[in-house]
This record gives structure tokens, C-alpha cells and sequence, in this order.
């Protein structure tokens, strides 16, 4: 048995070459091999969101708190609320984040293939973001 305590490992902010506007990550676990999940809480300020990307073996969102926006490509902008969860399909292209005006924090859940659990892409124009 493993137990991470609160605190023990350091937050760090969201890279901005992933991410637009004020992010935070806080890691949650990263389960030994031959186990490929891995987890953390991601908080965002209003605005904030990340940049297109995929997840080779899937993700799922876990909302905790505040007010998201989730999209898939070609899909309408969808709000996401605490208890919500959240799947994207193995390789399925998405941006999730914070509405202009409320903060959200998720939990999110992607298991890595190669060492790999995020493929990153473009980011989110202005326009995208707005189009609620």
C-alpha cells in the first residue's frame, strides 16, 4: 500500500505552449508499471483552457468544482458542472477548460501508451473559445 499525502507532491503551473491564461496542476498519482493510468487536478481561472489535443488510449474528466466548457471536434461547446464526468475516446480531439467568467477544476484520468498520455495540438483561438 501507497498513500500520497496532501501536500507532498508540488503544484506547478500549466505550460503555456499546452495552455491559455492561468492554470494549475496539481498531480494526483502515477500508478507503477506495468499500470499505464495516471491522474491529476487541474484548476482553471476564468479563461482559461487548454489547447486542442488527444489522449492515444482516452481520458475521462472528473468535474469537482465551478463552471467548464468541454468540446469535441466538431461537436458543439458542451457546459460541464461538479459531478459531471466527462469520457473522450482514444484519440478523439477536445479542448476543455473554464467559462470566461467561472473557475473549474477537474480531475483528470489517461492512462499513457509508449510513456506517452497527451498528444498536443494547436491552441483554442479567441473565436473558438467564444463560440458558446
Amino acid at each position: 500500500m501507497e498513500i500520497k499525502r496532501c501536500g507532498s507532491q508540488s503544484s506547478s503551473k500549466g505550460p503555456a505552449d499546452w495552455f491559455t491564461g492561468t492554470v494549475r496542476i496539481d498531480p494526483l498519482f502515477e500508478a507503477p508499471e506495468p499500470a499505464r493510468v495516471r491522474g491529476a487536478s487541474v484548476t482553471f481561472e476564468p479563461g482559461a483552457r487548454t489547447a486542442w489535443h488527444t489522449h492515444p488510449l482516452g481520458q475521462m474528466l472528473i468535474i469537482t468544482s465551478g463552471l467548464g466548457w468541454a468540446q469535441r471536434e466538431g461537436g458543439p461547446i458542451e457546459e460541464i458542472r461538479p459531478g459531471d464526468v466527462v469520457c473522450f475516446a482514444p484519440g478523439e480531439k477536445h479542448w476543455h477548460g473554464a467559462t470566461p467568467t467561472t473557475a473549474m477544476t477537474h480531475i483528470a484520468i489517461q492512462e499513457a501508451q509508449n510513456g506517452k498520455p497527451v498528444d498536443w495540438m494547436e491552441r483554442v483561438s479567441d473565436e473558438q473559445y467564444r463560440r458558446s
